[in-house]
């Protein structure tokens, strides 16, 4: 099955085409430039050197959230574009379950923990365990702060790895257990997308819901916009 994946969570683009869980090429980014400019030229250049076109592939995949709300909504929109039509599988993952996926380059038993910045002394969240090649999720996709992360993974008996944008943030955490990240595994990679989606779809029951129509952003909080209109309506009421 070929796979097209995409991720626009975070300030990384990546965009990688499979056949199942071989990368056939992968094509990441961060020049400060945004999404919107970046996406499909590299979308357009990487379908070309592969001599593929759309209609070619089998599964439309992308980061859905959380993440940047502007960065989910141009990687979902963009890849409902590409699907629009075509009656092909279009699966929308988690962001954290990707990232915890670049655990599959380390070996032995530890957790694998996504940290994505969401700035207001906050983080996105998730917890995974991995053992020798298999992971197991411990908890939902969550918004928790950087000192609640730290208390929670205090007692921990395990190696514990992060991954996401947020490294820098919990590498700063009074964590015993806490390992260093090879570099090369810390950031959102659209790879790890297609490996996330091609699970989800292999193991759900309902393989008739990923559709292109079904698919959406998922965000863990109101937008900022939603947040001072609920502030407004608040002291309306008063």
């Amino acid at each position: 099955m070929k796979i097209l994946a995409v991720d626009t969570t975070a300030t990384c683009a990546s965009v990688a085409v499979c056949e199942n869980e071989t990368i056939l090429a992968m094509y990441t980014q961060k020049n400060g430039l945004t999404h919107s400019e970046t996406l499909l030229p590299m979308i357009e250049a990487m379908l070309k050197n592969l001599k593929l076109t759309p209609s070619d592939i089998d599964m439309f995949a992308v980061s859905e959230g959380p993440g940047s709300f502007t960065g989910v909504r141009i990687g979902v929109a963009a890849i409902k574009g590409l699907a629009f039509g075509k009656n092909k599988i279009c699966v929308g993952t988690s962001t954290l379950d990707a990232l915890a996926r670049n655990a599959m380059g380390l070996s032995g038993s530890f957790l694998a923990v996504p940290v994505m910045d969401a700035r207001r002394s906050q983080l996105y969240n998730a917890i995974f365990e991995y053992n020798n090649g298999e992971l197991t999720r411990l908890c939902e996709d969550r918004l928790i702060s950087a000192a609640e992360l730290e208390a929670e993974l205090a007692g921990a008996d395990k190696p514990i790895y992060f991954f996401g944008d947020g490294y820098s943030i919990a590498d700063k955490l009074n964590i015993p257990k806490k390992a260093s990240t090879p570099k090369i595994l810390i950031y959102q990679n659209a790879a790890a997308v297609a490996s996330s989606a091609l699970h989800k779809y292999e193991t759900s029951e309902a393989k008739e819901e990923f559709t292109d129509l079904a698919l959406s952003p998922k965000y863990l909080r109101a937008s900022q916009a939603e947040r001072e209109e609920e502030r407004k309506r608040k002291e309306q009421t008063k």
